[in-house]
């Protein structure tokens, strides 16, 4: 969103002056209209051969691996007592809920029959399929997000009785989110080890949930940083001095712990190498190793010189490569390198409106954020209950 939209108290004040969202918003309306008129062949390449494509790639693979930060951050304040990340749980844990939130409305797009949604829940058969297991912990990871945050919905609506009983759900919800949290991240890796022959080589194997999980944990530690960073520019004006005044701390923590978990999955990749190192002389050995490269050692390299010389800016440019570097890591395993032995003419290519129906969704998500911090009190702490309060 444009710094433009800050101040003003509408979401039609803020695309009145940002036009490039306005375009988004009616392009976006206008492909949701022919997905739901025309079907899912309509929008999109996919077919028989490739039924997932860009959509389950982005919004699911990418969107809940940098949405890892909720619970990693909520573990760390409420159950491991590092009190200093206090500053960046009501953010991250705004984050993480819009991050599943969407997904789920994502789905909807993906799926084409929203009443089905609840089947796999309620009615589900097939309780032993991963697919069963990963929309199990959506859904209540999805609740459980929404509960930690009851505390700020009661403050901004002025509920201090309801507010007091919903604090005391925090800490155990933090602790079952943190296991839901482990549980839905390598179970997406456990999609993938199902098809050993779709998946290059260089990318399968069968410690892919852990590869997951802990790329995951990166991943989501580093975007907490860069939305400290993107909050700081665009949201300066909903922060108050404590959060301004604490969050160079946190970032150092969450640099700190990001660069524990780069280096861990980086030795994991490279003894998993072990195997499958005839391949690395091919062009998918040459992306795999400037994924592995640029992608992890890389703003591993950049978040320990950020530490060790006390360089904030330092941390955050590396928290912005290593999101992407998991970014590039999740096309690469779902579309670049999954299906590589079909012929080039059978391989799917996304259309520019799937795309475009992924980037409207984002743009609501943000919205969406900027809406609930320019109101609720998660940016600063409410005046009536007292400073570090979260």
């Amino acid at each position: 969103m444009n710094s433009e939209c800050k101040n003003n108290n509408t979401l039609l004040d803020c695309i009145k002056n940002n036009p490039v969202t306005a375009i988004i918003l009616l392009v976006g309306l206008g492909l949701t209209v022919a997905r739901f008129t025309s079907g899912i062949g309509g929008v999109t390449n996919l077919d028989n051969k490739n039924p997932w494509g860009f959509w389950m790639t982005f919004d699911l693979l990418c969107g809940i691996a940098i949405a890892a930060g909720g619970f990693a951050v909520t573990a760390a304040y409420y159950v491991f007592g590092q009190k200093h990340f206090g500053v960046f749980v009501r953010s991250t844990l705004t984050t993480a809920f819009l991050g599943y939130f969407f997904e789920v409305i994502a789905l909807v797009y993906e799926v084409g029959q929203p009443w089905r949604l609840p089947y796999p829940i309620f009615w589900s058969q097939g309780t032993s399929s991963v697919l069963f297991l990963i929309g199990l912990c959506v859904f209540a990871y999805l609740m459980i997000s929404f509960t930690e945050l009851l505390p700020a919905v009661l403050e901004w609506l002025g509920k201090k009785d309801a507010r007091k009983k919903a604090i005391r759900l925090v800490t155990p919800l933090a602790v079952i989110g943190a296991v839901i949290g482990i549980i839905h991240q390598s179970s997406l890796g456990a999609l993938y080890v199902i098809t050993p022959s779709k998946v290059h080589p260089l990318w399968y194997t069968t410690l892919m949930p852990l590869n997951f999980l802990v790329s995951s944990l990166f991943a989501g530690l580093s975007m907490v940083v860069v939305e400290g960073l993107l909050s700081h520019k665009f949201l300066h004006a909903y922060m108050d001095g404590q959060h301004i005044k604490t969050a160079n701390r946190a970032v150092f923590g969450c640099g700190k712990a990001a660069c524990f978990f780069m280096f861990a999955y980086l030795a994991m990749k490279v003894v998993q190498m072990a195997d499958t190192s005839q391949h690395l002389s091919s062009g998918y050995g040459a992306l795999f190793l400037a994924e592995l490269a640029g992608g992890v050692a890389l703003p591993a390299l950049m978040l320990l010189t950020g530490i060790a010389r006390k360089r904030t800016g330092l941390i955050q440019a590396g928290a912005i490569v290593a999101v992407l570097g998991v970014v590039l890591n999740r096309f690469n395993v779902s579309l670049v390198a999954f299906n590589y032995n079909l012929p080039a003419a059978e391989r799917y290519f996304p259309s520019w409106m799937e795309i475009a129906l992924s980037v409207f969704l984002f743009t609501l998500m943000v919205a969406a954020y900027r809406f609930i911090c320019s109101r609720m009190p998660v940016l600063k702490t409410h005046k009536e209950y007292g400073e570090g309060v979260v």
